[in-house]
This record gives structure tokens, sequence and C-alpha cells, in this order.
């Protein structure tokens, strides 16, 4: 075995102990990127929303401009990796804090209505509870197969130590439809929890061609002890162009990103044993890059 590599990780795709890595610690969950190439220095510059100059040639060349989201999945991958970094860096499941989920009681399709009735929603709660905390959130936005919008919100009540609002005042509040709220506690991953559920969706009778058509090369996952199927990212063509997929507070941070070598991870780790790993390539012309992620759960024993 060669020497470089780190025995500790024998069945993960292989990173050698004096490699470079980037660690994101957020809360309990973190998680190691390396790059075979690493990009040290940015050599464009925007000019405009249609053309940049790369800095190394002195070239003016034009952006690729997308038709929609379907084409760049991995403009997409990258979205939800950042909402996945923003929920877990600032939400462990507390008791004072809520997920809701909103609906409309009818078919609105209309994202800047959805904008403006969420800020309304946030404002009146914030009233409420005016005397007693300040309220961070970060809500995404849920597409719907036959077009409707859900939100989906995670709150936090700051200056509490628990919070209960009942589900009939927070519907008077909201004032358009149903209103769930869904318990965080015994979610570890809330980050992996809603971007998958956000992103994922069941293959039914009704939508399967559908899905298919539009996702063919997207992974199909069957439910361990049930007859379900879903496709993996199979909803993310139904989220518009150039739409924003969630919003946050002024409260909600980055979580902070730091290199280190590959084999001092286990100063931040410890024991942990990594729960998820995935490794990919990028190739484009004549560039490749080697991406490998392993992320470790610390309340995973």
């Amino acid at each position: 075995m060669d020497d470089n590599k780190n025995s500790d990780f024998d069945n993960l795709a292989m990173i050698s102990s004096h490699d470079i890595v980037k660690v994101t610690k957020m809360n309990h969950i973190v998680e190691v990127q390396y790059m075979a190439k690493m990009n040290r220095s940015c050599h464009i510059q925007k000019l405009d929303k249609d053309t940049y100059a790369d800095l190394h040639t002195g070239e003016i060349k034009s952006f690729e401009h997308i038709e929609n989201r379907k084409d760049s999945l991995n403009s997409l991958r990258q979205t939800f990796k950042k909402l996945r970094y923003l929920i877990n860096n600032n939400f462990i499941g507390s008791a004072n804090e809520l997920h809701v989920v909103l609906t409309y009681a009818e078919n609105m399709t209309d994202t800047k209505r959805l904008y403006k009735d969420f800020q309304n929603f946030i404002d009146r709660l914030r009233y409420k509870f005016k005397d007693k905390t300040d309220i961070d959130y970060l809500s995404v936005v849920e597409p719907q197969g036959r077009g409707a919008w859900h939100l989906h919100v995670l709150m936090r009540f700051n200056r509490l130590e628990g919070v209960y609002i009942a589900n009939n005042d927070l519907f008077e509040l909201w004032g358009h439809g149903f209103v769930v709220v869904r318990a965080l506690k015994d979610i570890d991953n809330i980050g992996a929890y809603l971007s998958a559920y956000l992103s994922d969706i069941e293959i039914t009778s009704e939508n399967a061609i559908s899905i298919i058509s539009h996702q063919r090369t997207l992974e199909i996952k069957e439910i361990t002890g049930s007859d379900k199927k879903i496709i993996k990212g199979g909803r993310l063509h139904m989220y518009p162009r150039d739409m924003k997929l969630y919003r946050a507070s002024r409260g909600i941070k980055a979580p902070k990103r730091e290199e280190m070598l590959y084999k001092d991870i286990k100063k931040i780790v410890g024991s942990a044993k990594t729960n998820y790993q995935k490794e990919y390539t990028v190739e484009h012309d004549e560039f490749f890059n080697r991406i490998v992620f392993h992320q470790y759960n610390l309340k995973r024993k």
C-alpha cells in the first residue's frame, strides 16, 4: 500500500494524507473536499452580464447563457450545496427552532406574489413576538408538479430556549392556505433532509413519463422497506430559470471554510467515521479535475 494513503479510510475514495483539503464545519456536520486541481486565483473579470475578460490572454469572451435550470445541473448542485451549508450551520433541531410549510389554497404560480406574501407573514410574526425575541429565517421554495408553489421555512427564535406556536395561530398569520409544522428534533442532518425533500420526487403512475422525459440521466432510487421509488433531483426541472430558490435573514451565517492537510482532519472529527462519500470528475475540452467529498456527522457513533 502507498505509505502516503491514510489507512483509516480504506473503503473511501482515496486521498493522500499530505493532500490539501478544504474543511467546512457546520455544528456537528463536517465536510471535507479534495480537488486534484485547486484554482487559487480567478483569471476572469466580468465586464457585464454577457461578456468577460480573460486576464491571461486579454481576450474578451461571451458567457454561455443557459435556457433553463435543467440545462445546468452543476449550477443547481452548487445552489443546493450552499443551501445545505446554510441550514446545517444555523439549524440543529433545537427547541427554539421551527420548520413550517406554507401552502396556498389555490393553484398559486405567481413568484412575485410568493415573495411578497412571505415577507408579510414574517413581518406579522415578528410583530407578534416583538417583546420576546428576534427571529431569523431561511425560506426555500418547493415546486409542485401542477405549477403551484409552497414554502418551507426554518425559523430560529434567538432569545427563547423553546418555542411553541399553535398551528391555528400560524394559519391566521399566513392567511393563504394550510400551514404544517414539522418536527426537527430527531433529524441529525437537517440540510441533507430538506434539500433531498425539495429536489427528489417520488415516481407515481401520474408523473412517471413526464419526470423521466426531463431527467433521463438521473438516478432512480428504491426506498428501503417499501415499494416506493424516487428520482434523485427529479424535481429540479420545475424551477424556472433565474428563480431564487431560497432567501435568508441577516442572522443566517455561512460557515467558515479552512484548508489543511488531510491527515489533520482527525483534530476536528476525532474518532468519527465518515457517513457519506462521493467522487466525481469534471472534464471540459482539455481540462480534467477529480473531486472527492467526505462527510462526518459527529452525532453518529
